[in-house]
């Protein structure tokens, strides 16, 4: 393909896209620095993402439940993110007193991930109560929220972003948990 070739392709797909309401597109530029980019093969094409270099600061988190964190809570939600960075997508990572006691990961829904994070540590005679809970995206609905209060958690840590934020802080509010949101997600595949 020539340059021009590839120029009108490129439109073109714009014009597909830009049809989709819950498509992003993203442009991003490439320059000799392939360093910068972690790629992944996928069937038929490949996975351009930057490297998750990103520290939170946990005084830009936003808490957006009526339940305020204590020192602790907030000392155990950046470990269990920093945990969470680590993990496979749709990642659920259960610590307390800076130990993780229960990971979630790969599954096609959050709330499995969750589930299957308390299992984890249910069987491992871990305990929940009082925990805290990293998911390195945000949750899409309230069930995740459901399973990990009902496991013992008090606190989550998220991205936020989700269409049903609201439902989401709403179910956290009802369910005496603290949640902040960090603005940003982890992304590992």
């Amino acid at each position: 393909m020539n340059q021009n070739q590839i120029s009108d392709c490129y439109l073109e797909s714009l014009k597909v896209f830009e049809s989709k309401p819950n498509i992003r597109l993203l442009e991003v530029t490439l320059d000799n620095n392939f360093n910068a980019f972690e790629l992944k093969k996928i069937g038929g094409g490949l996975l351009v993402q930057s490297p998750d270099n990103f520290n939170i600061d946990m005084d830009h988190c936003k808490v957006v439940s009526k339940l305020k964190p204590n020192k602790e809570q907030m000392e155990d939600m950046l470990f269990a993110w920093r945990v969470a960075k680590y993990v496979k997508s749709n990642a659920i990572v259960f610590c307390k007193n800076n130990q993780t006691l229960g990971i979630g990961a790969g599954q096609m829904s959050r709330v499995d991930s969750t589930k299957i994070a308390s299992i984890k540590a249910h069987n491992a005679n871990l305990d929940l109560t009082n925990s805290v809970v990293a998911s390195d995206a945000f949750f899409p609905f309230r069930d995740g929220i459901d399973v990990l209060a009902a496991a013992g958690a008090k606190c989550v840590i998220q991205p936020g972003g989700s269409l049903r934020d609201e439902e989401v802080v709403s179910a956290a509010d009802e369910l005496g948990l603290v949640m902040l949101f960090t603005g940003y997600r982890h992304f590992r595949h």
